[in-house]
């Protein structure tokens, strides 16, 4: 029979009464005529509830222990599962991701995996049952349990499907598929029938929270179309894949991105020095600016995702220890990004992005363009606002 991988966030397993859906549709896939492994997240707000007891302890948490606290969450969501499986009739077992052999680096809290060895699903799959795969996990050569970052369970179930040869991989959240905005900040944000793999990544890596952008990276390596849909009901959702169908808009989407701080480097500090700086910390970001205009010469603006800096406060301090002055933290910040296959063919969507803001009167710190986006570093008071705006002048109303 044909596999197929189903992935449900945490919102989908929050409490009893909807494990028990989740159960009702993964026994209906099964008796459909699949084979099916399902990924779980942590129920609710499990995660930030274990990282506010980590951070009750210790302003930064050592970062193999936070690990070994926050991988407990998902074993609850896929213990528990297994059982509402078994109360429907359905044959189940439960791994961790150890267990499933999920395989990767020794960076604690932000893995990335390197292989799968999914030896123990493939015997229990033709023993006639339905996986449970705790998400976010993994273990490393080491034998060190790791985590995958924010979202990393996407990741998992994505790495899964490719090394089972699954036929689909179904990543199941609160909304119908990827939508042009967030619908609660633009009601008029439209469905996405398809995105392109790096239109996907860019929305991801920018603020979208539908996908991962580790997962959507993993899936255009190994060819995995992902069907991102809705967990209640019957919507059509959106096509993950190499090619998406056309549109008449070169934009496909507007996202925002607050949950971040924004380094400002000035003259006496280098690009190459911050950046050691912050890798020998495990910080990833990325660069928004870097210019040599007159009077601040070298000055970099870097911008730091804050859902995997687990100790902010302790960070901020090793900054000011190690640059002084010379490197400044701004978290009243955050980024605009539209997304878009030849957004840059012409200066167009920069200028409309620019006098939206403008009319708006909203200051724009630093400007970041590529091939497939156009991010403007503004206050975040302006986020929603310029969001909205952005939208209704590059895809209309």
């Amino acid at each position: 029979m044909p596999i197929v991988v189903q992935k449900y966030g945490g919102s989908s397993v929050a409490d009893v009464e909807k494990l028990g859906k989740v159960a009702r549709r993964v026994k209906e896939k099964r008796d459909s005529g699949y084979q099916v492994v399902v990924v779980v997240s942590a129920m609710g707000d499990t995660t930030d509830e274990l990282l506010a007891l980590a951070k009750g302890v210790s302003a930064d948490p050592p970062r193999r222990e936070l690990d070994m606290l926050l991988s407990c969450g998902e074993r609850i969501s896929m213990a528990l599962l297994s059982m509402a499986l078994q109360e429907h009739g359905v044959p189940a077992i439960s791994f961790t991701g150890s267990q499933s052999g999920i395989i990767t680096n020794d960076a604690h809290a932000q893995a990335r995996i390197v292989e799968v060895r999914p030896y123990r699903i493939q015997e229990e799959l033709a023993n006639g049952k339905v996986v449970i795969v705790a998400g976010y996990q993994g273990v490393s050569f080491k034998k060190e349990v790791t985590t995958l970052g924010r979202g990393g369970s996407d990741t998992t179930a994505v790495a899964l499907a490719a090394a089972l040869e699954a036929e689909a991989c179904e990543i199941y959240s609160d909304v119908d598929g990827v939508f042009s905005a967030d619908p609660r900040v633009v009601p008029d944000a439209r469905k996405l029938e398809s995105l392109s793999y790096d239109e996907m990544q860019e929305l991801a890596s920018a603020g979208a929270k539908v996908l991962n952008a580790q997962a959507v990276e993993w899936a255009k390596s190994r060819g995995i179309t992902i069907l991102a849909r809705t967990a209640h009901g019957q919507g059509t959702g959106t096509a993950v894949q190499e090619l998406a169908v056309p549109t008449d808009s070169r934009v496909k989407g507007v996202t925002a991105d607050a949950e971040m701080a924004v380094l400002v480097a000035g003259a006496g500090v280098t690009l190459e020095e911050l950046l050691e700086f912050l890798d020998a910390r495990a910080v990833r970001g990325r660069t928004l600016a870097h210019d040599g205009l007159p009077g601040a010469p070298g000055r970099t603006f870097l911008a730091v995702p804050l859902a995997d800096v687990h100790g902010p406060e302790a960070l901020q301090r090793e900054l000011a220890t190690r640059f002084g002055p010379a490197v400044g933290w701004r978290d009243g910040w955050g980024t605009v990004t539209c997304v878009g296959v030849g957004l840059n063919a012409d200066w167009v969507p920069l200028r409309k992005a620019l006098a939206a803001a403008e009319g708006l009167s909203a200051r724009v710190h630093a400007v970041s363009t590529s091939p497939l986006q156009v991010t403007l570093l503004v206050d975040k008071s302006h986020l929603k606002p310029l969001t909205a705006r952005l939208h209704r002048e590059l895809l209309g109303s």
